[in-house]
């Protein structure tokens, strides 16, 4: 029988962000900082490539390269990790993120340049920058999975996680809101002022990371002992992940078909802005893609008031259901974000509440993240996540080109229809095969 825990409610992690664990809260000063950049760059850069020249299938091949990266960089990265310590390998994957944050900026000013065979459009630049943007956020995830791990009980990982998550996902509030005002009427030049941002965000968090981080308390694994090592790590993957797994690899591939074209289907396909009058300021118009700003906003503020809440029921009814949740949220946006504004009539307010739903996702985030990295041995927790990371993103690598091909060359709403149905799918396995972890039976 469960013993009675302390309660979470929303605010927790803040008041007791200065009593958590110094490794942990370093790792969440990071985080907030990194994510600052990551959000308020990623989300938008498919209209920055539209904006480049690109058209719906190099979006695609671009979310299909994040997807190689998501798959090659956490393996790694979590090798990386476990051999030399969190505190360097997240110093060295936060200088690269800076430079490829910085690439992303100079992608405006580089004109194309015609080699003969081939030309190099603007775009290409953010492919390069890509490579190295994502490196604190992939190469990371060992580290961040292992530090946790190691600073927190087993019976309260889904906690330990919550409080990472949601300065994480403050982060994720403040930072679309930031892009909403700077592109008030326009993608570009506003945009620009937003990478300018994000480099200076992760450059402080680089160096906060470096200077606060304990390295004593560093757990250190095993050298890297090359390919073969990769079958060990795969075939000792811990029992419990293997429905998990494959559960998650469903629906972070059919999410990975629509992910990068949610901000087109406002900008491009229902071209929406928002209007609206207030006694202060006046009229406020916003852009399309000022709105899509101010809807991940509202997205992010569904998942803080819901994530601590959740990871205290996870403690309760078990991490599974919580799990679960999450990847329903998941598989059925996609299918109400291209069908919903269709049959209702106000499409403003729709996008709002549709939003605030997929803020639901991330309920269950730390409850999976606990799921994954609960059944690892103490010093093989970066390792064990790199391992996850690394099948989920072999397999998911494709999507992001299937759903771009679709868009461009069949139908948006093909590509999240399927997108759904893939999804759907991975629900009802994971609802079927999935297990819990021994610590909150």
């Amino acid at each position: 029988m469960r013993t009675e825990r302390e309660s979470v409610d929303t605010p927790g992690p803040f008041r007791q962000f200065f009593s958590l664990e110094r490794d942990v809260l370093v790792l969440s000063l990071a985080m907030f900082a990194f994510s600052l950049g990551f959000q308020m760059t990623s989300r938008f850069l498919p209209d920055y490539l539209v904006y480049l020249g690109a058209g719906g299938f190099v979006v695609g091949l671009f979310a299909t390269l994040g997807n190689v990266i998501g798959a090659v960089y956490p393996y790694y990265g979590g090798i990386v990790s476990d051999r030399v310590g969190s505190r360097y390998a997240l110093t060295v994957f936060g200088f690269l993120s800076t430079f490829g944050f910085a690439i992303w900026l100079a992608s405006a000013y580089v004109p194309a340049i015609d080699l003969g065979v081939v030309t190099v459009e603007p775009w290409a630049w953010v492919f390069v920058g890509l490579l190295l943007a994502q490196c604190w956020k992939s190469f990371g995830i060992g580290g961040h999975y292992a530090i946790v791990k190691q600073a927190t009980d087993p019976s309260r990982l889904a906690r330990g996680f919550a409080s990472t998550e949601t300065f994480r996902r403050t982060a994720f509030l403040i930072a679309p809101l930031i892009v909403a005002a700077l592109v008030a009427d326009e993608l570009v030049p506003g945009f620009l002022w937003v990478l300018a941002i994000a480099i200076v965000f992760a450059v402080l968090g680089t160096i906060v990371q470096h200077l606060l981080y304990e390295a004593k308390a560093d757990s250190v694994g095993e050298e890297f002992e090359g390919i073969g090592q990769i079958a060990d790590d795969l075939r000792a993957l811990p029992d419990p992940l293997r429905p998990l797994l494959v559960a998650d690899a469903f629906v972070r591939f059919a999410n990975g078909m629509v992910y990068a074209f949610f901000i087109l289907v406002i900008t491009q396909l229902l071209e929406i802005g928002l209007t609206l009058s207030t006694p202060v300021v006046g009229t406020i118009d916003l852009s399309p893609a000022a709105f899509f700003g101010v809807l991940l906003g509202v997205e992010m503020v569904v998942a803080l008031v819901t994530m601590a809440p959740m990871a205290a029921v996870a403690e309760r009814v078990g991490l599974k259901p919580v799990v679960g949740l999450g990847f329903f949220v998941y598989a059925i946006f996609p299918v109400l974000l291209i069908f919903g504004p269709q049959y209702v009539g106000n499409e403003t307010w729709l996008l709002v509440a549709l939003f605030a739903f997929s803020g639901l996702r991330f309920a269950g985030l730390p409850a999976h993240k606990a799921l994954v990295v609960g059944p690892a041995e103490r010093g093989a927790g970066g390792r064990v996540t790199g391992t996850y990371y690394l099948i989920r993103g072999a397999i998911v690598i494709p999507s992001g080109a299937i759903g771009g091909f679709l868009w461009e060359f069949a139908t948006p709403e093909l590509s999240f229809t399927i997108a759904t149905i893939v999804g759907m799918l991975g629900v009802a396995y994971f609802a079927a095969f999935g297990q819990e972890f021994e610590a909150y039976r």
